[in-house]
């Protein structure tokens, strides 16, 4: 009851770690062949849909990550289109964190961001290089700003 217990825990603190703990469970179960009490269950799919449904809240983070580092990096660099748009991606800004705020409740996927985010700049650059028309050396190759900052709600690059 102990293991039920804190799994039921976990679900209600960290969703992302609830599901690849699950996931690894049943994995470790599925290979014990020890599935005799619950033959009428598709042990290979219900697997394989845990792990997607951990693979999706990755792609989120990422996805939303890259959005809002695309949308500072117009903000602080595309000058001449600020006066036009800037209300516009500062809206995208918050929007992204709003997002990004709801899945970083999960330890594990704060600690995915931070492993990906050199990464997810690299791609953030590109997007805005190719939306812009900017010389490349107009953005920096490493990040200019922070997690922190990127992460603040009241950030915006100046």
């Amino acid at each position: 009851m102990t293991g039920q217990l804190a799994t039921k825990t976990l679900y209600e603190e960290d969703y992302y770690l609830w599901l690849e703990t699950t996931r690894q469970e049943l994995q470790q179960i599925a290979e014990g062949q020890n599935i005799a009490s619950l033959p009428h269950l598709d042990w290979e799919h219900l697997i394989e849909e845990i792990e997607a449904l951990g693979i999706e809240q990755r792609r989120k983070v990422v996805s939303y990550l890259k959005q809002l580092l695309i949308h500072l990096l117009l903000y602080q660099y595309w000058e001449s289109e600020r006066a036009y748009c800037g209300n516009g991606w500062k809206l995208e800004i918050g929007n992204f964190r709003d997002e990004l705020e709801l899945l970083l409740d999960s330890k594990a996927l704060k600690n995915y961001l931070v492993q990906q985010f050199d990464s997810v700049y690299d791609r953030a650059r590109k997007r805005a290089i190719d939306k812009t028309g900017l010389p490349a050396n107009t953005f920096p190759p490493q990040c200019p700003f922070t997690i922190e900052e990127v992460l603040h709600p009241d950030f915006l690059p100046e």
